[in-house]
């Protein structure tokens, strides 16, 4: 198959890439900054077409990962780039497949599990969960970034490719031991005696692992059954204080400073983001996925959790990362 990858330079852009070129896929990546890569790699603007369009026609699968990190101050310019940065590409996108000859035949677009609301007491599915953004006392932070996720949705929605499936992946926190991810951060704080709860710790951490993304989306390209939102997450998130507990236990490390709010609405103005990213409770379930007979690899935290550990040590092995 040929697979473009819109926004793929990324992390999860990176996973996918690096799966696909190992099955004996052609990979395109778009990016704003081309760098040398395994595979080919082509110049986008993200917003407007241009000779990059023409990589879609004839491709397989689109992948479209496009738009701004979250993990940064939601001041009034940062706000504006996360909104504008996956509407635009994502338009762009789809326009470039309407203009294709022979269009590819399904189209994954990123989204996140961040849309559906801030909940104990039950889990979000794509059939019964709670869309956010209403909450009561809910930050203005919080809200802005359902109204990111809906817009986002939207555009998908509103592009104009009768002969091209289009799937929405609302995907939790991805977990992987590759430099620079979000584990790669947590294991970090774990490792200087940081790693405790994040507030009361009640809220809920939504996560999958990066071999039960990557068959996910393997899943999703060949199921030509499935279209419209679908969760990419573990089928059990779990409390933030379990969570991290977890990941102690698993590193061999007992002590974990907790952090209160506070603390953590000092710490994430000198790291230059958000505290949503750790206090929001983001309680769901891939409903869907289960009910089309995907099977997880790592369905529960503790088994994920340990692979991810003895995948980083392995990584690091013969430097002081390690220890």
């Amino acid at each position: 198959m040929k697979i473009v990858i819109p926004g793929g330079s990324g992390q999860v852009g990176t996973l996918l890439a690096r799966h696909f070129q190992r099955h004996g896929h052609e990979i395109v990546v778009l990016s704003r900054k081309p760098e040398r890569a395994l595979w080919r790699v082509v110049q986008w603007d993200a917003e407007t077409l241009g000779p990059w369009a023409g990589e879609l026609d004839g491709a397989d699968v689109v992948i479209n990962l496009a738009g701004r990190s979250v993990n940064c101050r939601y001041n009034k310019e940062n706000r504006r780039q996360m909104l504008e940065s996956r509407v635009n590409s994502t338009r762009v996108v789809g326009k470039a497949i309407g203009r294709c000859v022979i269009p590819p035949r399904v189209w994954l677009q990123a989204g996140t599990a961040t849309i559906y609301a801030h909940r104990f007491d039950a889990a979000n599915d794509e059939a019964t969960g709670i869309i956010g953004g209403q909450e009561r006392k809910a930050p203005a932070s919080w809200r802005y970034s359902v109204k990111v996720a809906l817009a986002w949705e939207r555009a998908l929605d509103e592009a104009m490719v009768p002969m091209t499936r289009k799937v929405i992946m609302r995907s939790a926190m991805v977990m992987s031991p590759d430099p620079d991810g979000v584990f790669d951060t947590l294991l970090g704080l774990v490792k200087r005696g940081l790693g405790g709860q994040s507030g009361k710790g009640r809220q809920y951490v939504s996560w999958i692992h990066d071999r039960d993304f990557i068959n996910a989306v393997n899943f999703l390209i060949d199921r030509d059954d499935l279209d419209g939102p679908v969760n990419l997450t573990s089928p059990y998130p779990v409390p933030n204080a379990l969570f991290m507990r977890e990941l102690r236990e698993a590193w061999g490390t007992r002590i974990g400073l907790p952090a209160t709010k506070w603390m953590l609405e000092i710490g994430a103005l000198f790291l230059k983001t958000e505290t949503e990213l750790v206090l929001k409770s983001r309680r769901v379930v891939p409903g869907r996925l289960l009910q089309a007979g995907f099977k997880f690899e790592y369905p529960t935290w503790p088994e994920a959790v340990r692979d991810l550990c003895q995948r980083w040590r392995a990584a690091h092995a013969g430097t002081n990362g390690h220890k």
